[in-house]
């Protein structure tokens, strides 16, 4: 039998890489659909929102279809000598990105339109350029935007299924995260375990949700 540790342990760092890189990807995104009155706003506004109502299979099935052997992103990578990204952690990280994108970017965007322009218009008027207006005013006043952002993304990236399991599957140490542990468990009819991973993810998304919220009220 598998150690406990193991699909908590790729659950983490999993969680912990695909926030890192929405935070690094997304806040340009969020700043750009926060500003921008380009007429292509709303498409891809529209994109960035669809996993909130696409069921994860559908979005799981694509990838799939894209980074497999016979997809033009898989033949690119084996091309490049990198093999397929399907049913390897790197794809999981491919999934989990696209899967929890609007749930960075869009606490982000929201924290930026609520800034209005006068902040950025007086730190102007003081001979600040574009990168120190943006980073020097705009990130620290938006700071429960990216933190709301940050949790959320983790959060439901730990709480991942469909996507996961349809783009990594299920192979121990590599692509076997908690919630397909659980699935596995359950499928087995071995209860007790099963029991203990769930409770353990329940307690953690409280105790996130709930430090959030205590965080998100002091700064406020």
């Amino acid at each position: 039998m598998e150690p406990y540790w193991e699909p908590v342990w790729l659950t983490l760092k999993l969680a912990t890489v695909t926030t890192v890189i929405l935070l690094l990807a997304g806040t340009p995104l969020a700043w750009w659909l926060a500003k921008t009155r380009s007429w292509g706003r709303d498409l891809v506004g529209s994109l960035v929102a669809l996993p909130l109502v696409l069921p994860p299979t559908v979005l799981g099935f694509y990838l799939l279809l894209l980074l497999g052997p016979d997809g033009p992103l898989g033949r690119l990578t084996q091309g490049l000598g990198l093999g397929t990204l399907a049913f390897t952690f790197p794809g999981l990280v491919v999934g989990s990105v696209l899967y929890s994108l609007p749930f960075v970017v869009q606490p982000i965007r929201n924290a930026f339109e609520a800034l209005g322009e006068r902040p950025l218009e007086v730190a102007a008027t003081l001979r600040a350029s574009p990168l120190a207006r943006f980073f020097d005013v705009a990130v620290p006043l938006a700071r429960t935007g990216f933190l709301t952002g940050a949790v959320l993304g983790f959060a439901h990236t730990v709480g991942e299924f469909g996507v996961v399991l349809m783009i990594g599957g299920n192979i121990p140490g590599e692509t076997k995260v908690l919630s397909v542990a659980i699935y596995d468990h359950v499928e087995a009819l071995e209860w007790a375990q099963a029991h203990w991973l769930a409770a353990g993810m329940l307690v953690f998304s409280f105790a996130v949700i709930f430090t959030m919220y205590r965080v998100e009220k002091r700064w406020r």
